[in-house]
């Protein structure tokens, strides 16, 4: 509801003494126009409908974050797949991090605090055992010293240290490790439970398949898309390509400790009900079968690391095709949709590092978001 005050309208006082008018009573009226059609922006942000394209760890991120930030929006996340059956399922979920060449380092550092303190604060709280977030310690450790002894991420974990050379004799070929506690966030728990807080929050969930953006209708005022690998066709990016990962699962419940070998080829980390150990890094490949070859090198290599893995029992193998792209993609673009112009924003191509950064990026998300609103709100009001 908003007041309306005609801007023509003149108040004149007058004194009753002076124009004669004494013995007279006077009442003063002051009329309002109230115009019961103009919405105010509050009302209509209530009418923005938003929806999320893409189910995997950074798209239901992204829906939680829009839905609980900008509660006034009615938020949709549509995929074709959801938890279980998507690639972030199969996630071994520990927080490391990369630099992507072209992002600056402060904004890969900000996405990576923002998702460990989220993760840390659910692996600190009660929730942590529905959600599958907890707190892991170890060794990432290297052949050759590495040129930058100190990654990016190594004050926004805890603990780091560089490791003693006591601590290095149990891997002689080894010549560098580092020490510290990171975070492990298991998908096929935590997916399910941030689908229920997206719920919670008021949003909606669609399953089906899209061909194109253009796909999601008409009926949205904005779109965000965290299609992933699924942007190479819905977004036409060609920089998309799938970097293919296999691990096993195996039952070893006495190991403690992660231990991840600098290359990112080789890793063990123990989880809440098996240790996943891994892996592979094929750029190109859009093989989802199981490679024998691979499967036997991954056990090789992760029994040289730690020796009691040759009395593991293998429970399953997982395959599935990483977003790699050279870096990820945050930006906002307009859409012709439903015969209106619509704003995207684009949250994808994270790598094999979709886990570690799905948090921080959403938060990045609903700030395009957010202007995007704010943009489109000005030009109707």
């Amino acid at each position: 509801m908003t007041v309306s005050v005609s801007s023509d309208l003149q108040l004149k006082f007058i004194d009753p003494e002076t124009e004669g008018l004494q013995g007279f009573r006077f009442v003063s009226t002051f009329v309002f126009l109230v115009d019961e059609e103009a919405p105010t922006a509050a009302d209509k942000m209530k009418n923005v409908r938003v929806a999320v394209v893409g189910a995997g760890v950074v798209g239901v991120s992204t829906a939680v974050c829009v839905a609980e930030t900008l509660p006034s929006c009615a938020v949709t996340l549509i995929a074709e797949a959801f938890s279980p059956d998507t690639t972030s399922d199969g996630a071994a979920g520990i927080l490391f991090a990369a630099e992507f060449p072209d992002v600056p380092i402060a904004t890969q550092r900000r996405w990576f605090k923002s998702s460990f303190q989220h993760l840390l604060a659910i692996a600190q709280s009660e929730h942590a055992p529905e959600a599958g977030v907890t707190m892991s310690s170890g060794w990432q450790i290297f052949k050759e010293v590495p040129e930058n002894q100190k990654p990016f991420w190594w004050d926004l974990v805890i603990g780091f240290r560089t490791m003693t050379h006591e601590e290095l004799r149990r891997f002689p070929d080894h010549k560098f490790g580092q020490a510290f506690t990171t975070l492990k966030c298991e998908c096929r728990s935590y997916l399910p439970w941030l689908q229920r807080r997206f719920r919670a929050a008021g949003g909606r969930v669609e399953q089906r398949r899209l061909s194109s953006l253009q796909d999601v209708g008409g009926g949205f005022h904005l779109v965000v898309n965290c299609s992933g690998l699924g942007s190479r066709v819905l977004a036409g990016d060609v920089q998309m390509e799938p970097v293919r990962g296999q691990v096993l699962q195996v039952e070893a419940p006495w190991l403690q400790h992660f231990i991840r070998d600098g290359d990112g080829k080789t890793y063990i980390y123990p989880g809440i009900r098996s240790v996943t150990i891994g892996g592979t890094r094929q750029a190109g490949d859009w093989r989802l079968q199981e490679d024998r070859t691979d499967t036997e090198g991954i056990l090789e290599r992760c029994r040289q690391l730690e020796p009691s893995l040759a009395r593991a029992k293998v429970l399953s193998c997982w395959v599935g095709l990483r977003p790699g792209r050279r870096n990820p993609r945050l930006e906002r673009e307009w859409l012709q949709l439903g015969g209106r112009r619509v704003p995207v924003v684009h949250n994808y191509g994270h790598g094999g590092w979709g886990v570690t950064l799905a948090w921080g990026t959403a938060e990045h998300a609903v700030e395009l978001v957010r202007q995007s609103l704010r943009e489109n709100l000005q030009s109707r009001l």
